[in-house]
């Protein structure tokens, strides 16, 4: 069974940055796909962003976020990051990570494990 744990949110003024980070504890990290989603107020849950497991050669992201978000891992410190740049004030959320031993279809939320979640306001 794999925990994740995420950190990082906060509150924000507009363009300003964020670093979020999701740890997971359970299992061999190296072997999952990690993703963020977000779900604002009133909102369905929203594809983020992904990574390919082992040493992480392929990225996605949601046509939002793209050029804005980096998604990286670390698989010595089973951590996976989400870099925040140019926030907005329609990327308040709350931010969740997700983990599953996937090869494709990244965007689907049908991951087999999620984090709690972390709340990321951003003023205008």
């Amino acid at each position: 069974q794999v925990q994740l744990t995420e950190s990082g949110g906060g509150l924000v003024q507009a363009g300003d940055s964020l670093r979020l980070s999701c740890t997971a504890s359970g299992g061999t990290f190296s072997n999952y796909a990690m993703a963020w989603f977000r779900q604002g107020s009133g909102k369905a849950r929203e594809f983020v962003s992904a990574i390919s497991w082992n040493r992480g050669a392929h990225k996605f992201y949601g046509d939002l976020v793209k050029g804005r978000f980096t998604i990286s891992r670390d698989n010595a410190k089973n951590t996976v990051y989400l870099e925040m740049n140019g926030l907005r004030p329609e990327d308040t959320a709350v931010y969740y990570c997700a983990a599953d031993q996937r090869t494709g279809d990244y965007a689907d939320p049908e991951y087999d494990y999620w984090g709690q979640g972390t709340q990321v306001t951003v003023s205008s």
